[in-house]
């Protein structure tokens, strides 16, 4: 496989400087957000240009060595887990924003732009890019193509894929790929963009994006509601998209992140409740300010404190206390399982109800977080991996609740995609012939399997 000759190769392509090989510094590439997965890569390589890309993957190609392309390694799936070893080609360098046009309404980016740098950039020209993960101050342009990443925005707008206007890729055998154009209207063919839209980096590297951008909304408001019970929270959720107001933002935090809403909502009523809502309505400011009432009027019926946010810092530090979530979570347990399930609206109460009592069987803390407005559920279960026999009752849990969202016509992951993380789910989840489909693409665009191999579905023997 992988030996000196070829990372003298890699050295001649990218140069000397831009090639990492000691052991601390292949150990920065070895794991992603999730913390089961890890794994040292034999060398890590970071390309300036798609001619760069072309060379190493050749290369690799020829000589059957894995490939794991990565950018920010904010992933929470272990899909940039190099789980074979070999090459780490990271994008992080090719980090330009080529072009904004705000007249077209898009943009060009380089896959190593980090999403809150492109966020900023687009807000200088009054625009804006729906797409907002969690890690949007460290994830990347072709991390969130790869990953088809959502967030909260989503709900409104739509995920990645929606705003994919063409993509330039290379392929396992060094081909450079043009696909998709500059127009919002584009009926050429099949729609091979959406192929490698959300592909998780197994079928080609993503070298360039062009992207459909937005005018950024004229006006936002921010709802909280403090709801005592969980189902409750769920059927409000439902009556407020029910009723034809469609928020930019539906957020859910349960009283495991309570402490961070302390001083900004009353103590008697969050200890005696057990969710709150963030709730964000955006467009016109007349449209916004008639939402907002009727947002209100539906959650003071359920909730029992209901604030709408008096300025740009109050709305801030409710949606700082949203975004500190996960770390928060993280910070309680030796090991978090971070799930990430979407279940149909109208059937939100009745998924979390589910999911408390299968860690209650299990005798096990769970906390429940996501982006409720569509369904997408992050329930976390508190652990630790070096008590066996709790760990192995988390699993547990983790797979009777993946079982109820599917039973309840959910899907496996919303957003974070399969990776390492869900592939032995995969096969509960999506119908055989799909699967088998899916392993003939690879096959045509990576006969060798040398682009993130190991991921999405699990291997059989003669794949190995």
């Amino acid at each position: 496989m992988l030996n000196s000759k070829h990372i003298d190769q890699l050295r001649r392509i990218v140069g000397k400087e831009n090639i990492l090989t000691s052991k601390e510094e292949l150990l920065v590439y070895s794991y992603d957000a999730t913390n089961m997965w890890q794994h040292l890569p034999e060398v890590v390589v970071l390309p300036s240009n798609v001619e760069q890309i072309s060379a190493i993957l050749k290369l690799a190609n020829e000589n059957l060595i894995p490939v794991t392309p990565r950018g920010g390694g904010t992933n929470v799936s272990g899909g940039s887990i190099p789980i074979k070893g070999g090459i780490v080609l990271c994008t992080t360098r090719m980090d330009r924003i080529i072009d904004i046009n705000k007249t077209n309404l898009n943009a060009r980016v380089e896959p190593g732009v980090v999403l809150q740098d492109f966020q900023a950039a687009l807000a200088e020209e009054g625009l804006f890019f729906p797409p907002d993960p969690q890690s949007f101050s460290g994830c990347t342009m072709g991390g969130v193509v790869a990953e088809n990443s959502a967030g909260p925005s989503c709900l409104k707008y739509g995920v990645a894929k929606q705003y994919v206007l063409g993509l330039e890729v290379v392929l396992a055998d060094g081909t450079t790929m043009k696909l998709g154009g500059l127009t919002p209207k584009n009926r050429t063919g099949y729609e091979l963009s959406m192929l490698f839209t959300g592909s998780e980096g197994t079928l080609g590297v993503i070298s360039k994006i062009t992207l459909r951008m937005l005018p950024a909304p004229k006006a936002t408001r921010t709802i909280v509601a403090v709801i005592s019970d969980v189902a409750v929270a769920g059927e409000t959720v439902t009556e407020i998209i029910a009723s034809s107001v469609l928020p930019s933002k539906v957020e859910f935090v349960d009283n495991w992140t309570f402490e961070k809403f302390r001083g900004l909502l009353p103590d008697e009523i969050l200890d005696k409740s057990q969710v709150i809502l963030l709730i964000q309505v955006d467009g016109l400011p007349e449209t916004v300010d008639a939402e907002t009432q009727q947002v209100v009027a539906l959650c003071k019926s359920r909730a029992g404190e209901v604030r709408v946010a008096e300025d740009q810092a109050e709305t801030d530090r409710y949606w700082q206390a949203r975004a500190a979530h996960f770390s928060d979570i993280s910070s309680r347990a030796h090991t978090i399982i971070n799930e990430d399930i979407c279940v149909p609206r109208d059937k939100i109460a009745e998924f979390i109800k589910l999911g408390q009592e299968s860690a209650k069987k299990y005798d096990v803390p769970i906390s429940f977080a996501g982006h409720v407005g569509d369904g997408n559920f992050h329930p976390v279960v508190l652990t630790d991996s070096r008590d066996k026999e709790h760990y192995q009752r988390s699993l547990k849990c983790v797979e009777e609740i993946i079982e109820i969202a599917l039973s309840l016509g959910g899907v496996l992951s919303g957003e974070h995609g399969i990776g390492l993380e869900k592939q032995r789910f995969l096969k509960k989840a999506m119908d055989p012939a799909a699967i088998e489909i899916m392993k003939k693409i690879k096959d045509v665009l990576d006969p060798n399997h040398i682009l993130n191999p190991g991921k999405i579905w699990e291997e059989t023997s003669d794949e190995e």
